[in-house]
């Protein structure tokens, strides 16, 4: 968990500043309201909340709405476990990847054949969100019970079930992978990028958390 003395990376501390500064529409408000409802429920019954932010080949919506939710409840001082996963198994895409760096973030890889694992940090004092192309149900998503958080509309509509699920929250969104190759590339992914991050800024700093963050 991210406390109050561990220093964003100077680039990511800007980046989240402009991100607080997004509006964030009231359509899109009562979307992210069903996952708002769902942590804070946890959270007032003593209970682990566990997020599998889940698109179809985790390769990008599903990797930027897990980083920026785990950078975000860490934050805000809110105990959340981040997860995501895909129906199939692809790769973390460079894009998104190099999105992120743009972003602050600081990454590093170890080859992993056509799936490399990915360590992404947010201060040098913070442990790394390790993101890697899976299925929803890989070892690395340790949690039996969750929320599965769709990010996309191909995996919310053809994965109508999905084991250990304790509730099913469509939060989808645009995939930039439709400017792959184009002048808007980068910007088209920074803007889906920031948009998730904006919006799981808006979810976790509504939390009302017991006690106060750790200095």
């Amino acid at each position: 968990m991210l406390k109050r003395k561990h220093m964003l990376y100077p680039t990511l501390a800007e980046t989240i500043q402009k991100v607080g500064e997004l509006p964030v529409s009231d359509e899109r408000k009562q979307v992210l309201q069903v996952l708002i409802s769902y942590i804070q429920s946890k959270l007032d019954q003593g209970q682990n909340v566990n997020l599998n932010f889940i698109c179809t080949h985790n390769s990008r919506r599903s990797q930027f709405s897990q980083i920026w939710a785990q950078t975000a409840a860490d934050f805000h001082g809110i105990p959340v476990n981040c997860y995501s996963g895909g129906v199939e198994v692809t790769a973390f895409n460079d894009r998104a990847v190099n999105s992120l760096m743009r972003s602050g973030f600081r990454v590093s890889s170890k080859e992993n054949g056509s799936n490399p694992i990915f360590s992404v940090f947010y201060s040098d004092e913070s442990d790394p969100i390790t993101a890697f192309s899976k299925v929803y149900d890989d070892p690395a998503n340790d949690a039996l019970h969750f929320a599965a958080v769709m990010t996309c509309d191909h995996a919310d509509e053809n994965c109508p079930f999905i084991p250990g699920t304790e509730q099913r929250i469509p939060v989808r969104y645009e995939d930039p992978k439709a400017f792959d190759d184009t002048e808007l590339e980068a910007e088209k992914y920074d803007e889906r990028s920031l948009q998730i991050a904006s919006e799981m800024w808006f979810v976790f700093s509504a939390i009302q958390k017991k006690g106060s963050l750790s200095e």
